[in-house]
């Protein structure tokens, strides 16, 4: 080993493919704990320690060596060069990982034996004078090939003994050929403490290492021999424990046979409790105790055993006596609606009403509310709110899709993992005999041949049945009267008639602009900027800014648009502080933030809508119609157009079959009525007649655009334009007839929203606009009519005067073929 000032050894390593090493006289020095690196080892060691990350970007800077040796105790945090072993291996550092919380991975690659020899004082991490140590030996020495073939024996028998190594460790250290690597890497894999291990590194001899080496392996394999013997042990005794358990049994079967009396185990005990706390009415309780005799006396290994346990269980944590104490203070259960929900008039009256007749009678059974409204309006909200009010629990059941009526009634316990139904369940969740439970979407079940859902929902929601309801599961009958049942629903027309029959049915209508920016700003904003972080920075929407985002960006019933659309406002707010707060800018103050109009587009880019400046022109042919749909009220423009071609009505836009009778019907009365209407007798003779309804995609159906297509065809026949300022709603007869529609809320308020303030109904819809939010009625004009003739007048601009100027035409060409024919004469 040659040396000189700067380099104490430059030798050669195998594992390096004879590359020669340059160590650097003195090392930093990495403690391990509870790990001994051989040389030639590869291993990952994970650093925290200030002292040891300071270490290793010290070796970084050195050639990237470094001294690893291991603590004596592992417990010690700052080891001092006394706390380690003085022989140890120099590694050089092969990777560096960053890892979280300023955690280094380091892959090091064991390289010599050495000893430490001068410590370096006052240093912030521990680094010293190395030695390195060559083992001398002589291959051809007799006692050392004894020695390495006595380990390899030994080393095979270990691998074969020990589970945890595979058998691929046996090969790899039989294709070793250099005595040292095989030496160092058979003490690698040896399961055995550093400590013992470290007696390997303190020998400079190769003959003394091998020595070492073959003691620690004939102390493991005797440990292992050992273990195998306890093993083998332990097995017996299991297969004598299960002899007995089946002893027992045998025994058990005998006693019942002589019908001795069986002692109740801690189970039996426990679930007999349990049926005596629940406090469940005579009847059910029979029926309980005669399940429990068949549980207590049925094998803990059958499948029985778990079905009859389970089905107890299931009976005794229902409640059957538990309920809560009613709020009945009016004021207070009406602070609470307002707190949690703008406007709704309608359904918060009729639960002070159902308050009110609690508080009387002391019982209000036969209560089932539906509430029927587009998505968003905040139906199941104030289902939520209602359990709130009455200090009632509150669980919400999804009908959504729901087909199979196990999922209402259970199933029965000749199925393998049945469970009691949904109905059931809730009352479990909720844990008292009078919860608020929300039927969620009960006009979006359907029905295939499993059953009829909403068939098993008609004895649910009956108050003449319902306290006596029966789950296939439980096979018991069960009071569901103390229960309020709040249905949902998009349309109730989707519901089932018998269903609901049951129900009493609140209509929930469509928002104004001024109820969303009411909801808006009391509601949604506080919600988001508490659930943003953005309190703390007083940031707020002003009602005009607001008002755009409502009219511009949105174009829905509810408010669920309206809250993503803020949402999003205050996101891209939210990282403009974070943004400036980052740069040292942006500081919590108490100046308010106030987002204008301005700001809006910035924020939230181009307008989704906005209302086109021709919208409301006349043009001929083009008539505006009402539409009521699932998620509110929109107004439908129809087009209808005539050209040359072979006599026949063409109808795109995706239209029902019912909108496909109402244009038939329309095109009938016009046809049939042309002399009246101011149409020439053959405008349909070698003609072609087109009727579309715009956004092709979207599927319409409905009678109530039978007004809106008959004047479109008057118009596009007759060549006079229609005012494009009026909207109308209303189905055609054939005789001319306007009949009455539903939805007129919703379309009163589609038609506001377009800027039309003029509109015709069906004249049997006049009594309901009583029932139309006032606020919606403002400034509007709403014509009554039940004949089409009484809305010609209305629908064209100076009706009168071109329903002249046709008679007279007409009149004038009758006259002229009567002088061809020489019928009459010219004076």
């Amino acid at each position: 080993m040659a040396e000189n000032e700067d380099l104490i050894a430059s030798i050669t390593s195998e594992s390096q493919d004879q590359n020669n090493y340059a160590v650097p006289k003195k090392l930093t020095i990495l403690p391990l704990r509870d790990v001994l690196i051989f040389p030639h080892m590869i291993f990952p060691v994970l650093i925290g320690r200030a002292s040891s990350l300071k270490s290793v970007a010290e070796a970084l800077e050195r050639e990237k060596f470094i001294f690893v040796s291991t603590q004596v105790q592992g417990d010690i945090e700052e080891p001092s060069i006394n706390d380690i072993y003085s022989y140890g291996t120099v590694a050089k550092i092969l990777q560096v990982i960053k890892l979280p919380n300023n955690l280094l991975k380091v892959l090091v690659e064991g390289i010599f034996q050495a000893k430490i020899t001068t410590p370096v004082k006052d240093k912030e991490y521990l680094e010293a004078s190395v030695k390195i140590i060559k083992t001398e030996y002589d291959i051809q020495d007799p006692e050392l090939q004894a020695y390495i073939r006595k380990v390899s024996e030994n080393f095979s028998l270990y691998v074969k003994s020990n589970k945890q190594l595979p058998p691929e460790v046996k090969g790899a250290f039989d294709n070793i050929e250099d005595p040292s690597r095989k030496l160092y890497y058979a003490a690698a894999n040896i399961n055995k403490n550093v400590h013992a291990k470290q007696t390997i590194l303190e020998h400079i001899s190769l003959k003394a290492q091998y020595k070492s080496l073959l003691a620690l392996l004939t102390s493991e394999i005797e440990v292992l021999k050992i273990e195998e013997e306890l093993d083998s042990k332990v097995s017996d005794s299991i297969h004598k424990t299960q002899r007995k358990y089946y002893i027992q049994e045998q025994i058990r079967a005998l006693q019942k046979e002589l019908d001795d009396d069986e002692e109740l185990s801690a189970d039996h005990i426990q679930m007999r409790s349990l049926i005596e706390a629940a406090k469940m009415p005579e009847e059910t309780y029979k029926k309980v105790m005669e399940e429990f005799e068949k549980y207590k006396k049925s094998n803990a290994m059958s499948p029985e055993y778990g079905v009859l346990r389970t089905y107890l269980e299931t009976i005794t944590s229902l409640p059957w006596q538990n309920q809560t104490q009613d709020i009945l203070d009016l004021e207070l259960v009406k602070s609470v609606l307002d707190e949690d929900h703008y406007d709704l008039a309608k359904p918060k009256e009729r639960i002070l009403e159902y308050i009110s007749v609690l508080r009387l009678s002391g019982s209000a059974s036969g209560q089932i509310l539906c509430l029927s409204g587009p998505p968003g309006v905040g139906k199941t909200s104030l289902g939520k709110s209602i359990a709130r009010a009455l200090g009632r629990k509150f669980v919400r059941i999804s009908l959504g899709g729901l087909r199979d009526e196990a999922e209402i009634r259970g199933h029965r316990r000749t199925y393998i993992g049945a469970l009691p139904g949904k109905i059931i369940a809730a009352m479990k969740k909720a844990g008292t005999i009078n919860p608020v439970i929300l039927l969620d979407e009960v006009d979006k079940m359907s029905m295939d041949f499993r059953g009829d859902p909403s068939a098993a929902l008609l004895e649910v929601l009956d108050p003449e049945q319902n306290n006596t309801f029966s789950d296939h599961y439980l096979e018991i009958e069960y009071d569901l009267s103390k229960v309020l049942f709040i249905t949902t629903a998009n349309v109730k027309y989707d519901i089932p008639g018998p269903l609901l029959d049951r129900m009493e049915v609140i209509d929930i209508p469509s928002y104004l602009d001024f109820d969303k920016l009411q909801i808006a700003q009391k509601h949604i904003v506080p919600k988001l900027l508490t659930e943003f972080g953005l309190k703390p920075f007083k940031v707020s929407i002003d009602d005009d800014a607001m008002m755009k985002i409502i009219t511009e960006y949105t174009r829905e019933a509810g408010v669920r648009n309206l809250e993503r659309e803020i949402a999003s406002l205050f996101r891209k707010i939210a990282r403009n502080v974070v943004s400036l707060a980052s740069n040292g800018t942006e500081k919590k103050s108490k100046k308010k933030r106030i987002i204008s109009v301005k700001d809006i587009e910035i924020f939230l880019k181009v307008p989704r809508y906005k209302r086109k400046a021709d919208s409301l022109k006349d043009k001929i042919g083009i008539a505006t119609g009402l539409a009521w749909t699932s998620v509110g009220g929109d107004t439908l423009p129809v087009e209808v157009s005539i050209m040359p071609g072979s006599e026949k009505l063409t109808l795109t836009g995706k239209l029902g079959d019912v909108m496909k009778e109402s244009a038939m019907a329309s095109l009938t009365y016009v046809r049939s009525h042309w002399s009246s209407l101011g149409v020439p007798e053959e405008f349909s003779k070698n003609k072609e007649i087109h009727i579309h309804v715009p956004e092709g995609a979207i599927p319409k159906d409905g009678p109530s655009a039978g007004i809106t297509m008959t004047l479109a065809l008057i118009s596009a026949s007759s060549g006079l334009p229609l005012r494009g300022d009026i909207a109308m709603t209303g189905e055609i007869t054939l005789r001319g007839s306007i009949l009455p529609i539903g939805g007129l809320n919703e379309k009163l308020l589609a038609a506001k929203r377009m800027g039309i303030m003029t509109v015709l109904i069906p004249k049997g819809n006049e009594k309901d606009i009583a029932e139309v939010n006032p606020v919606i009625l403002e400034n509007m004009n709403i014509v009554p009519v039940d004949h089409i003739q009484q809305a010609l007048p209305i629908a064209f601009r100076d009706w009168k005067l071109a329903h002249k100027k046709s008679i007279l035409k007409e009149i004038n060409i009758t006259g002229e073929n009567l002088i061809k024919k020489g019928i009459i004469t010219p004076h």
